[in-house]
């Protein structure tokens, strides 16, 4: 936002400190002051010079930025680690905004991984009626039948929860290793949502990355490196989000 003008729980949400519907709900119990003055009319429009406070603490407001990241193996979905690994936002060095993953991957996964410091937009994005394809590629110890195919799509149960794909196909398979990729596709990311469920199935997982999200791919990237998303893929993320959660 520049000295355009945006709805005030939009600016609020995008700070990432709340979601759009608890920033209505902070003006509406008059917590919002807008250059000294509480404000409780929803739709109030602000620009990025007015000086916003949320109960009393003045609102940080950065410009929204957006980031796909290659993230490699052995790294951490987070902006910190108290055991010092190293975490994905150390590969954004030049990003002086306070940016976060949107979603997470495990630490030995690599793949696709978007970053930004825009709340609002990270919360719609992992809006559980959001269903976007995540497409992986993985390969697993063991060669699975069209029947283990069929449960993958069916879904299993590891502690208590159900896990499924929404699409599962091999690539190749390796008699000789016992090895196959598989290709999967999933709509929803439980805690390791692909580990888990082939763990069930004894079809252990020895490497997994996320090839795409929705529409955006890794190609040009190598393992590490990152780029912004255009203006124009920002906009279409945001309108297939709002569209899936209306």
């Amino acid at each position: 936002m520049t000295n355009s003008q945006e709805r005030l729980q939009k600016v609020i949400a995008q700070s990432g400190i709340t979601s759009r519907r608890k920033a209505e709900k902070l003006i509406e119990d008059g917590k919002v002051k807008v250059n000294g003055k509480t404000v409780t009319t929803l739709g109030t429009k602000v620009t990025f010079d007015d000086k916003i406070e949320v109960e009393g603490i003045p609102l940080e407001k950065e410009e929204p930025v957006y980031y796909l990241l290659y993230k490699p193996r052995g790294v951490i979905s987070s902006v910190k680690d108290d055991k010092e690994r190293k975490v994905v936002t150390d590969y954004l060095p030049e990003v002086k905004q306070r940016i976060f993953p949107i979603g997470r991957l495990d630490y030995d996964t690599s793949g696709l991984l978007l970053l930004t410091n825009d709340g609002e937009f990270a919360n719609l994005l992992m809006h559980p009626r959001y269903e976007m394809d995540k497409v992986y590629v993985a390969k697993i110890k063991g060669i699975p039948d069209k029947d283990v195919l069929k449960k993958m799509k069916k879904g299993v149960v590891s502690e208590g929860e159900k896990l499924k794909v929404a699409h599962a196909k091999i690539l190749s398979t390796d008699n000789k290793k016992n090895t196959t990729i598989l290709q999967l596709i999933l709509h929803e990311g439980k805690n390791r949502h692909i580990r888990r469920m082939m763990e069930v199935l004894n079809l252990p997982v020895e490497k997994l990355k996320r090839e795409q999200y929705g529409f955006l791919t890794l190609n040009g990237l190598n393992a590490g490196e990152s780029r912004e998303l255009t203006p124009h893929e920002v906009k279409k993320l945001r309108s297939m989000a709002e569209k899936s959660v209306k």
